[in-house]
């Protein structure tokens, strides 16, 4: 296993300052913001594809400094009801694949999107139980009429290009857990596989090492995140784990996003990483910072500090092992 970090944390440094000042604390790889809801603060992503020049020093500026990339990111929503808001979305993660292909990464990095609830919608709809009945009408209407016809072409678009796409499950979106990965993958193709974020397995109340085993099989975890929830016991005592408070409102929260370490302990990370290792994920683990209660430096030198000595004793037993 690799460190890594997604350098939208750093959307306000220039691109070769990031990479001199991400290198300096010791990770070995950088997860590129291309578009969409990260934006593209490090990635022109069409001068890129324009040019095979510029990909050349765009590789050189990340290679020169003892790093690669381990995945490029355009989370979107290409199954929004707004046709605006779809087709932009839509054509950034077809940019997004395509420039992967010439810079011989991988892996891309998205949201698998919610549609609305009917062709009359105006914005997403996510449905989360099956009654009243409509409910389960709405959701068989949203994956037969558009969540298996967008991936299934999207995922020959991928396999055209050599590339493989990592789903973010996240509430919100119609996949946002590892049933629903499956479902999607299963019936589009296994171009598509997971980004495992395991903040957003804790915020579920899934036990994400439960999630790798039963996800493992199936070869699918193509990228990981490092991200960790904490809660709030009393809040979640009185109102369970729906929340729908703003971030920023953390005393009210039933939980947060957390720096690793902040929100579960050493143990239970390190098992985790066992978990994905045993599991034959050799990839990257690649943080990523949405701590309101940190400034963004705080929070990645606290998950490198955190992090480095477990990446470490993972590769050492993958030495002992082979």
């Amino acid at each position: 296993m690799k460190l890594g970090i997604f350098t939208v944390l750093f959307s306000q440094m220039p691109f070769e300052e990031m990479l001199d000042h991400v290198a300096a604390a010791g990770v070995d790889a950088v997860e590129i913001g291309t578009g969409g809801y990260p934006g593209n603060a490090h990635c022109d992503r069409e001068a890129l594809l324009a040019s095979a020049e510029k990909r050349s020093a765009f590789l050189n500026a990340i290679a020169s400094r003892g790093l690669e990339i381990s995945a490029l990111s355009c989370h979107n929503n290409p199954l929004h009801p707004n046709a605006e808001v779809r087709q932009k979305a839509d054509q950034e993660l077809r940019e997004t694949i395509r420039l992967a292909a010439e810079l011989g990464v991988k892996t891309v990095v998205t949201f698998s999107g919610c549609p609305g609830e009917s062709e009359r919608s105006e914005n997403p709809v996510w449905v989360t139980c099956p009654w009243p009945e409509e409910y389960s009408r709405v959701l068989e209407w949203q994956w037969k009429e558009k969540v298996i016809p967008y991936w299934t072409e999207m995922n020959r678009f991928a396999a055209d290009h050599g590339v493989r796409i990592a789903i973010e499950a996240h509430p919100g979106f119609v996949v946002y857990n590892g049933e629903t990965l499956l479902r999607l993958r299963d019936a589009c193709g296994e171009q598509i596989g997971i980004n495992f974020d395991p903040s957003h397995m804790f915020w579920q109340g899934i036990d994400p090492i439960e999630a790798v085993h039963a996800l493992a099989p199936h070869r699918c975890i193509f990228h990981v995140h490092a991200k960790d929830t904490g809660f709030n016991k009393h809040n979640v005592a009185r109102d369970g784990v729906l929340d729908t408070k703003p971030y920023r409102e953390e005393l009210k929260r039933a939980w947060i996003f957390r720096t690793v370490g902040y929100g579960h302990d050493q143990q239970t990370w390190a098992d985790l990483l066992s978990a994905l290792q045993m599991n034959g994920y050799d990839g990257v683990i690649s943080i990523e910072h949405e701590d309101s209660l940190m400034s963004i430096e705080e929070g990645f030198q606290k998950a490198v500090a955190f992090l480095r000595p477990l990446v470490i004793r993972e590769k050492l037993q993958q030495m002992w092992w082979a």
